[in-house]
């Protein structure tokens, strides 16, 4: 069953942000990772405003996503992201 890592990130310094962007999506596609949503425009329907950048990944499975997640080079290239951003991350189960 697919599943999908969903990220709200507040950058706070795009240059260094962009570096991580760059490196991000080949560790994505190792783990089977595919961008569904990658910032782009947003629009809050309901609630508080969202300002945060909207980023979502499909994976195989959950396992893949946590696999990902807590890879060697997953942790490489979030050190791009120290300092450049604030991220919440949550995975879950597509139907």
């Amino acid at each position: 069953m697919s599943a999908y890592l969903i990220g709200q990130i507040q950058v706070t310094d795009l240059e260094q942000y962009k570096e991580y962007m760059k490196a991000s999506p080949g560790v994505n596609e190792k783990f089977g990772g595919r961008f569904i949503v990658r910032g782009g425009e947003r629009v809050t329907l309901e609630g508080p405003e969202e300002g945060r950048r909207i980023v979502v990944i499909e994976f195989p499975s959950l396992d893949q996503v946590k696999a990902f997640f807590q890879s060697p080079e997953y942790a490489e290239i979030k050190k791009l992201r120290e300092g450049a951003a604030i991220a919440s991350f949550v995975a879950v189960e597509g139907v």
